[in-house]
């Protein structure tokens, strides 16, 4: 899941990246270029009421679908996961030349 908020309506970019600020994929065989080939639609991605320099509260449900809330709305909803059913880790990633800080990470396992 990638969550840009350069993309966030608070950022006013133009489209299509309005509707980027929250991504699905399923690495490493469905990165979102091929998703976005595949539906075009735009079903895995979303559009969020976030920007840069604020804190962003984010709740990740990961189960046959993946459910992704922000600030308590809804923001996206897969139909179901791509790729394999698998446990592990889970990584936290900020981009090159990005600041971010996470606190009060809980996982809860299903």
């Amino acid at each position: 899941m990638y969550l840009v908020p350069l993309n966030g309506s608070k950022a006013s970019p133009p489209p299509p990246r309005d509707q980027r600020a929250v991504q699905y994929f399923a690495y490493p065989e469905w990165k979102y270029e091929r998703l976005r080939e595949k539906h075009p639609d735009g079903r895995n991605e979303s559009g969020a009421d976030i920007g840069p320099d604020e804190g962003i509260h984010l709740k990740i449900d990961v189960d046959t679908q993946v459910k992704v809330t922000i600030k308590g709305t809804e923001a996206l909803a897969t139909a179901h996961t791509k790729g394999k059913q698998a446990a592990g880790n889970i990584g936290l990633f900020v981009d090159i030349g990005t600041e971010a800080y996470f606190s009060n990470l809980v996982l809860i396992p299903h």
